[in-house]
């Protein structure tokens, strides 16, 4: 994967360095955190953002293709929300929400491919894909566990949290003209992480705290993040012209 990042990475300098012209795009929306927790998808999504800053190569002649680089702020998780009834007259009585939060930079190099403009002009359709390498500056994990030690039994424990991930991102949308070097685009994208959030072997032989004089196992735990994340973008074009 390292290997892979570093060849991407030098191909998408190369391109962009070659480029006649470079957009520079800054982007944020909300993301919809998914996780799989030792292979369940039984998790709630969590909602939260993100933003972002990139650069892509645009070609004056053809615009039909680029390549991009992107930092991103990102926070990932899942959530457990409890729901509470009125036993007395059986009517909802609100709602709990517990939430997984990993505060994550993320570094994302890859293509950009655009269809052609519309019957209007100035709207071009696209798709992408790229890799991504992910850091985990901080998570609330601990502070979930807060004074009660029966919750380190079933919550995940902060030596297991992973700080180095990687992963892919895939999506499409539309940009639009404001002028000849302001525009805007509107992207949906999904971006699953190949390697584990939070990884964690079996601890043997502790307490048990219902068993007084027992000892039990914490199983192995491994989870793994996706977000699908929709992106409001301003972009920006510093044009290239050449004089002959």
């Amino acid at each position: 994967m390292r290997i892979s990042l570093a060849l991407l990475f030098n191909f998408v300098l190369f391109g962009l360095i070659a480029a006649q012209s470079t957009a520079y795009v800054i982007q944020f929306g909300p993301t919809a955190g998914i996780q799989k927790w030792d292979n369940s998808s039984g998790r709630e999504p969590l909602f939260q953002y993100h933003a972002s800053l990139g650069m892509e190569s645009i070609n004056n002649e053809d615009n039909k293709g680029s390549f991009y680089m992107q930092l991103g702020y990102h926070v990932k998780g899942s959530a457990t929300r409890y729901r509470f009834f009125n036993i007395n007259n059986n009517t909802p009585g609100g709602t709990f929400t517990e939430r997984f939060k990993f505060n994550n930079f993320s570094f994302s190099l890859g293509a950009k491919q655009r269809f052609k403009e519309s019957a209007n002009g100035g709207i071009r359709y696209f798709y992408f894909g790229g890799l991504r390498g992910d850091y985990t500056y901080s998570t609330n994990i601990d502070g979930l566990i807060g004074s009660d030690p029966n919750k380190r039994l079933y919550y995940p424990l902060m030596g297991g949290v992973q700080r180095w991930m990687a992963g892919f991102s895939v999506g499409g949308g539309i940009e639009f003209d404001f002028s000849e070097l302001v525009g805007g685009q509107i992207q949906l994208s999904v971006n699953p992480d190949v390697t584990p959030q939070y990884k964690q072997i079996a601890i043997p032989n502790v307490p048990d705290p219902w068993n007084p004089g027992q000892n039990i196992t914490i199983p192995e735990r491994r989870i793994r993040n996706t977000t699908v994340e929709i992106s409001i973008g301003i972009r920006l074009l510093r044009k290239v012209v050449v004089v002959e």
